[in-house]
């Protein structure tokens, strides 16, 4: 692999004085390079529609969702993993990350824990992966091992393959069924991709988890109705969010949140049909937990 080839190891010709350029004017380059970012994640949004559109049939069927990287790919995929059970109520096992080095490395490098092939497919191997997974190999350069060696292993079980990396032609590409390669251009400090590429990175993850939760019907209007109130910050927003899906008063959300043990979705179901909560949970369960379709359901029945 010629590395001086690929647009993310590529010098910056605008910050080739970065080391003598007063503060003022390093913000103001990295402002402007990241402006870049948005229309670079513009052009492959309809590669990322095919992508969410797959994941989430894979995960009506019973399917997972995987992320596969290192460094700060594999942290980019931790922090998009680790806030679906709190946002949307899902099993942690339901959208996870595997990352080279393992857990430990979230919060500190390990060295040529990236370089192995083999560890990416042996990782991967211990989640018994299915044809109903979808495995999303995350690596700005588009060449590091332990991801192709995990996507590797996800296609020989027929499982759903994606790259996401920053290079064009990347070859990651060839280990997935689907390659989203999004190029940002060089980086304002030469090689440092947790700058560009991990935002639009980033960008994408969140485009992928969220359209997917709203296709699985874990979103009403725009709300997050499958939030898991938890803690006292997160039972305020419960209520909050009953009475604006609602428009009832902040006792009546509280009232009826307790009778559903703080489920946001069956609280709203039950005041916007006047129904109880056995039937609510009933109707809801029919449409596959889509709140719209369950209240739309008992006010036509």
């Amino acid at each position: 692999m010629n590395y001086d080839q690929l647009t993310t190891e590529k010098r910056n010709n605008e910050t080739m004085n970065l080391d003598v350029m007063p503060i003022s004017d390093v913000l103001q380059i990295m402002n402007k390079e990241d402006m870049q970012v948005v229309n670079s994640v513009e052009r492959v949004l309809p590669t990322i529609e095919k992508v969410i559109k797959k994941v989430v049939e894979n995960l009506r069927n019973g399917g997972r969702l995987f992320y596969i990287g290192a460094g700060t790919s594999g942290r980019l995929g931790m922090l998009d993993a680790s806030e679906c059970p709190p946002t949307f109520m899902t099993d942690p096992e339901l959208v996870q990350t595997v990352m080279a080095g393992g857990k430990d490395a979230f919060f500190q490098a390990v060295e040529n824990a990236e370089d192995r092939l083999e560890d990416g497919m042996n990782k991967l191997k211990g989640k018994n992966i299915t044809p109903f997974d979808s495995v999303i190999g995350i690596t700005a350069s588009g060449t590091t091992p332990f991801v192709m060696g995990a996507l590797e292993y996800a296609q020989s079980v027929g499982a759903y393959t994606v790259s996401l990396t920053s290079n064009i032609n990347s070859e990651v590409s060839h280990y997935a069924d689907e390659a989203i390669e999004v190029v940002v251009g060089p980086e304002i400090l030469t090689g440092s991709t947790r700058l560009k590429a991990a935002t639009s990175h980033k960008m994408i993850l969140n485009m992928i988890s969220t359209a997917s939760m709203v296709q699985l019907g874990k979103v009403y209007e725009n709300l997050m109705v499958d939030v898991n109130a938890s803690n006292k910050k997160l039972i305020e927003r419960a209520k909050r969010i009953v009475v604006s899906a609602t428009d009832c008063k902040y006792e009546e959300a509280e009232e009826v949140l307790g009778k559903t043990k703080f489920a946001v979705k069956p609280a709203i179901v039950m005041l916007k049909t006047n129904q109880n909560y056995e039937r609510v949970k009933l109707a809801l369960e029919q449409v596959n937990g889509h709140t719209r379709k369950a209240i739309l359901l008992l006010n036509n029945s």
